[in-house]
């Protein structure tokens, strides 16, 4: 445990991905298998649930501590994180374990799931007696399900890429399902991540997807993409759809569906279940899960907002109304294995036309193919782009048509970009704030957000919150930001303080629908502040009428 600690102090003190890479490569050279198959397991955002509910650790820490409630929770809101605060106020022990990190997590940690409160009680004083401060932080983290260290799946990749002389490909492959909640890494689990390369290991086995390639984001002037891109005739235009990015495996009989983030979403998604019988064997697409209801005037306007899949992501059992009323398909856009073969190291063009082959000669039901867009000029492409509101996609995408198709969000086999339309964006009056986390503990970060109920010069006008924000500002903002926060605090709720409404911002947010859980009857998606508005007053940020019109 103490050597995890030590690495994840390590990460955590820089920002520099090469410092990074190489604390995790000396960690990985010197850890034993087992430590190291729960590190990478961590370490690539690998969580098992909470072992332990937070009262009860807070409770107990306050007994341990001889600390009243209250000065707890002073602590914790200066802190800003529970496990570092729980670590700073017990006392002082002098540990002497050096058992390592699966040692700990196997015969420690997992145990306590289930427990019975009073028995919770009795096992862990001990233990936390037996780590020295760094370790019992750590050890928290883990009990409350709130590890994380800002270091990525692909840069654990690279290094234990770097680690064992492998391509990170391969290594990235190998990673894939790693990190389900159900998957228990052993030391043979680790070892099968840094093993060489063997003869057959390229033909995949069982349900096994792919590790996805990503887009990086395009945000350059139109007049700019003939000096940038080249002409577009080199590119694969296509929309930017708005769903869950998946990959329908058909191995042996067999349908597998994953999503983005590595979880088996198969059972979700009834209806994609027929291409167990139409999808020929070997066969491995990548799409997007949409929402799929064709209109009466046109296709093009049958995909359905995100908020309307959202609804049945959020649902334990899927009903037949919510199955007739949410239907979904697989918007499909790449071709990555084909007969049992490997096609991701083929060119896109090449992919596609293969693609575009086997939805003409079989009848696959849920499954569409993304049309590709077409125009002599980025300027023609732009002026499509224009449309991307009222089809019900966010944008472009933009594939070189030579591209092979790589592993997370890397340049080295081609290029994708999104080509994102601009986001909406309304004036909007800061009413509550609440302490950020990490480096932002210490200052009022997290905002709720508002705008009027009625017109100006309306009886009775008031603000009614409609959004939450914590990240688009500079530190040198927040700071400010802060100190008025602290200056104009009328009320406080806990962690949270009503101010004297005096900052508009303008907010910006990617997508808007009617919702029956928020006050305002409107959510918005991805909110951001965008800029400060220092030089509009209160009184005239916008109203309701204004978020009812972008639902239009």
């Amino acid at each position: 445990m103490k050597a995890f600690a030590a690495l994840y102090l390590r990460l955590d003190a820089t920002t520099s991905s090469n410092a990074k890479l190489e604390a995790l490569r000396d960690y990985f050279a010197s850890a034993p298998a087992e430590d190291a198959a729960w590190a990478v397991y961590f370490l690539s955002g690998g969580r098992p649930r909470q072992l332990v509910p937070t009262r009860l650790l807070r409770e107990l820490t306050t007994e341990l501590a001889g600390l009243p409630e209250w000065l707890f929770e002073e602590s914790y809101q200066a802190v800003g994180d529970l496990a570092e605060t729980i670590s700073l106020v017990l006392p002082e022990t002098h540990p002497g374990n050096d058992e390592g990190l699966a040692h700990w997590v196997e015969a420690h940690l997992l145990p306590l799931r289930g427990l019975a409160p009073e028995r919770i009680r009795e096992r862990l004083p001990p233990l936390w007696a037996q780590l020295d401060r760094a370790s019992l932080m750590l050890c928290l983290k883990l009990i409350t399900g709130s590890f994380r260290v800002g270091v990525s799946k692909l840069l654990v990749t690279r290094a234990l890429a770097q680690l064992a002389g492998l391509d990170s490909k391969r290594v990235a492959q190998r990673l894939v399902g790693y990190t389900d909640i159900g998957h228990r890494p052993t030391a043979q689990a680790y070892h099968k991540l840094i093993a060489a390369e063997s003869a057959d290991e390229h033909r995949q086995r069982g349900g096994q997807p792919y590790p996805f390639f990503l887009a990086h984001a395009l945000q350059a002037p139109t007049e700019q993409f003939d000096a940038l891109l080249g002409p577009p005739s080199d590119w694969q235009v296509e929309w930017k759809w708005d769903g869950i990015r998946a990959q329908v495996v058909k191995r042996e009989g067999t349908l597998w569906v994953w999503s983005r983030g590595e979880e088996l979403v198969t059972e979700r998604f009834p209806e994609l279940h027929s291409l167990a019988q139409s999808l020929p064997d070997g066969v491995v697409l990548d799409g997007e899960i949409l929402v799929w209801k064709p209109g009466a005037s046109s296709d093009a306007l049958a995909v359905q907002p995100f908020a309307l899949l959202q609804q049945r992501l959020g649902r334990k059992t899927l009903g037949k109304k919510l199955l007739a009323d949410a239907p979904v398909i697989l918007q499909a856009y790449d071709l990555l294995e084909w007969q049992g073969e490997d096609w991701r190291n083929r060119p896109q063009h090449e992919r596609r036309r293969q693609l575009q082959w086997l939805v003409d000669n079989h009848s696959l039901g849920p499954v569409r193919l993304s049309p590709l867009l077409h125009g002599d000029s980025w300027e023609a492409l732009a002026e499509q782009r224009e449309q991307s509101r009222s089809l019900g996609v966010e944008g472009l995408m933009l594939k070189q048509r030579e591209a092979l198709y790589g592993v997370g969000r890397t340049k080295d086999m081609g290029l994708w970009w999104k080509w994102k339309i601009d986001p909406f964006s309304v004036d909007a009056v800061l009413i509550y704030a609440q302490r950020g986390h990490g480096r932002r503990a210490s200052l009022y970060s997290d905002y709720t957000f508002a705008v009027w109920n009625a017109p100006a010069g309306t009886p009775e006008r008031a603000l009614v919150p409609f959004a939450k924000a914590y990240s688009g500002l500079s530190d040198e903002e927040m700071r400010k930001v802060d100190a008025i926060i602290r200056k104009t605090t009328v009320e406080t709720f806990g962690p949270v303080r009503s101010v004297t409404p005096t900052l508009v911002f303008e907010l910006g947010f990617e997508g808007i629908a009617l919702s029956k859980r928020h006050k305002s009857g409107i959510a918005v998606r991805f909110p951001r502040m965008l800029r400060w508005r220092l030089d509009k007053p209160v009184e005239e940020a916008d109203d309701l009428a204004t978020l009812q019109a972008l639902l239009a």
